[in-house]
């Protein structure tokens, strides 16, 4: 079979045929640039349209990775010229097929420092079995894709890797036509940093009319880890470079060369720790007089407003997202033993003083009583960490957007341990439950594993999420038609008084309220005290 040709706006691209788990083929189209390559004067800049081409462009071919250490390897990987995407997609336009397909466009996680889009982590062979346009992109992390300097006039306000999210769903609006996908019914999803990515855009103004539906898994812009600074001094002076104009440091700054500044670690080692906001991440923009801001105000005041873009969303999380520990923190270091450190950085606390050490003290006796906080009960520091980083604040954006929005809300809880739990199987964990990240092998086929038989106990688990995942990407609700021997309990959305949510295990479940006292508790923590994101 002859290579796909495919003709966008910048010119005519190459693709390859490739076969979907069932051995159904599909066309791949991969490393197409979506931006002009952010070097040299546009390092840190918010990105350029891309460049056109003549002839045939070669897209049979990932391209290059965003500067980075791989999240698994530990190794360097990538390049600075790496704005690009990949498509993925049962038909094309010139098989003579004219209705348009639903769009899913991934954000993949990372903490904003690594990660791509690639295949080795997020090959679209389960999802685009289920009729639908799959996009996955890279966008720029670090330092590369979040330096902050204070003064807007500079071009540099930070979250150029948020907006380069923006320019990759514009060239989807542009673009995905040519490929049989459907402009007016995109759904962005992603995980960890990547959920947190879709839940920025929905509160970001620069975004209205990019997409159609969000899901956000084990991440959302409320949580502590998805916040930077201003952070161009802290950088210069780990560079042993010294100056009190921004101007010269930018200047500086876009001259060093990429592998030293990837050298220069600006993020803590102990990065379960809520108490240290991290000095790379989205922030709030100072306006800038050349160009919009991602981020003006405090999404806390959108959410409660509710002046984001209300779409259909799907939220939830991992029962034991906090075992995420197991794989960033040593053991002699992972015991929490002073509970300030487990007081949120938003809600502004100073340490030492007699309010922090009280709630230090709530927190120490609400997960542990009177005991000595001890790694022979695991699974208690793994609820705390669990709820600190990543359900609290799920929990309370899930709520309020039910309450604010006229679209549907859908939330879960994914508790599946099974052989598919690929973070949970990598660190070596026995403890029950589901680490955070560990679904992401139920709805990608990952390069490092083997994927999963379709005759086999473990497929349902797969094809439940596949079918909400899509089903929600095409209607707006993740319910089949009808219900079977599959998926056989209907999903129910969050209502005024109900907090309904989708236990996701070997056997279906709904519910109300999930982890409910657990929430509670932080309810009374947060309800004393005022809590914000601005610097």
């Amino acid at each position: 079979m002859a290579d796909p040709i495919v003709e966008i706006q910048q010119g005519k691209l190459r693709g390859r045929v490739d076969c979907d788990y069932r051995g159904v083929k599909f066309y791949s189209f991969q490393g197409i640039p979506y931006a002009k390559p952010p070097l040299g004067k546009l390092r840190f800049k918010a990105p350029q349209p891309p460049e056109a081409w003549s002839g045939i462009r070669d897209a049979t071919k990932e391209g290059s990775e965003c500067y980075s250490t791989h999240m698994l390897l530990n190794t360097i990987i990538g390049s600075e010229d790496c704005l690009f995407l990949n498509v993925y997609t049962p038909e094309l336009p010139s098989d003579g097929h004219q209705s348009l397909k639903p769009v899913m466009f991934w954000i993949h996680g990372g903490g904003f420092t690594t990660g791509s889009g690639n295949t080795d982590l997020y090959g679209p062979h389960y999802l685009i079995a289920e009729d639908v346009v799959v996009v996955t992109i890279n966008y720029r992390l670090g330092v590369l894709g979040f330096l902050c300097l204070d003064d807007p006039k500079l071009g540099v306000p930070g979250n150029a890797g948020l907006k380069d999210q923006v320019m990759a769903l514009k060239w989807v609006q542009k673009n995905i036509r040519d490929f049989g996908g459907d402009p007016d019914n995109v759904t962005i999803f992603g995980e960890s940093a990547g959920g947190a990515s879709v839940h920025f855009l929905m509160v970001s103004p620069m975004t209205k009319g990019l997409f159609h539906k969000a899901i956000a898994q084990s991440g959302c812009c409320l949580n502590s880890w998805a916040w930077g600074g201003v952070n161009g001094e802290i950088l210069c002076s780990r560079l042993e470079y010294s100056t009190n104009d921004e101007s010269t440091m930018l200047e500086f700054l876009q001259e060093v060369p990429v592998d030293k500044l990837h050298s220069i670690d600006l993020i803590p080692k102990d990065v379960m720790r809520v108490d240290l906001r991290r000095p790379l991440g989205p922030v709030i923009e100072k306006i800038s007089p050349d160009e919009p801001a991602f981020l003006a105000e405090d999404p806390i005041d959108i959410i409660l407003e509710g002046r984001y873009h209300k779409v259909p969303f799907l939220l939830g999380y991992l029962s034991r997202e906090g075992m995420l520990i197991e794989l960033v923190t040593p053991k002699d270091r992972q015991l929490v033993t002073d509970f300030q450190e487990a007081i949120p950085f938003n809600l502004r606390i100073p340490k030492g003083t007699v309010l922090s050490l009280e709630t230090a003290e709530k927190i120490k006796q609400y997960y542990y009583g009177d005991k000595q906080p001890s790694l022979d009960e695991i699974d208690t520091l793994y609820k705390l960490h669990t709820d600190n980083f990543f359900l609290r604040e799920l929990y309370v954006v899930a709520k309020h957007h039910a309450f604010t929005s006229s679209e549907p809300v859908y939330f879960y809880k994914f508790c599946i341990d099974g052989p598919l739990n690929m973070l949970k199987n990598i660190a070596g964990i026995k403890s029950p439950g589901a680490c955070h990240g560990d679904e992401l092998s139920y709805l990608f086929k990952a390069s490092p594993g083997d994927g999963f038989d379709p005759n086999s106990d473990e497929a349902n688990n797969v094809f439940r999420m596949l079918k909400w995942w899509t089903n929600f990407a095409k209607y707006g609700n993740p319910n089949p038609q009808q219900l079977d021997d599959v998926i056989d309990v209907h999903w129910e959305p969050i209502t005024y008084n109900k907090m309904n949510y989708m236990e996701i295990d070997y056997q279906l479940k709904m519910g109300q309220d999930p982890d409910g006292d657990r929430m509670r508790f932080w309810g009374e923590i947060y309800g004393q005290n005022k809590i914000t994101f601005k610097s």
